[in-house]
């Protein structure tokens, strides 16, 4: 009876630390996720205030596009590796877009964001220029966002 009564109280104990241990591990998954679609609104953002200003939709303000251009150097220069964690795509967990193959294609995906964060700089050295420049800087940003996206992110 006592070998009984220790076996089950193991057994509560075990499965209860795995549903904790479970549950850590998809709260660290979320936070990730949460993360990473953070950086993506400040993009998203950023890029919205050039390119209306790109389309005409707002005045050109130099002062305001060399912000929203530095904001995206800096936010392409963030280290996002930890914000990528193995099992945090849209086939293993919801509230994520991202396709599984990112993780299977990491060089592509690294060279991508390479490509986005020079588009970014070329951006920053454009954007306060004048508005042709600006103009001339969004093909090459919008396609890098694009690129990426069109490749590791589902509809």
């Amino acid at each position: 009876m006592t070998f009984k009564l220790i076996s089950t109280a193991a057994l509560v104990v075990a499965l209860g630390a795995s549903a904790v241990m479970a549950d850590g591990h998809s709260k660290a998954l979320m936070g990730a996720v949460k993360a990473r679609q953070g950086q993506m609104q400040l993009y998203a953002h950023n890029l919205g205030v050039l390119g209306a200003m790109a389309k005409g939709d707002v005045a050109y303000d130099a002062a305001a596009a060399q912000a929203a251009a530095d904001n995206l150097v800096a936010v392409s220069g963030l280290n996002a590796m930890t914000m990528w964690p193995q099992g945090s795509d849209s086939t293993s967990m919801e509230g994520t877009r991202a396709k599984a193959e990112i993780w299977s294609n990491f060089p592509d995906v690294g060279a991508k964001a390479g490509a986005m964060a020079e588009a970014s700089v070329a951006m920053a050295a454009a954007a306060g220029s004048d508005l042709a420049s600006l103009q001339a800087a969004m093909g090459p940003l919008g396609g890098a966002c694009g690129a990426c996206h069109k490749a590791y992110r589902s509809k």
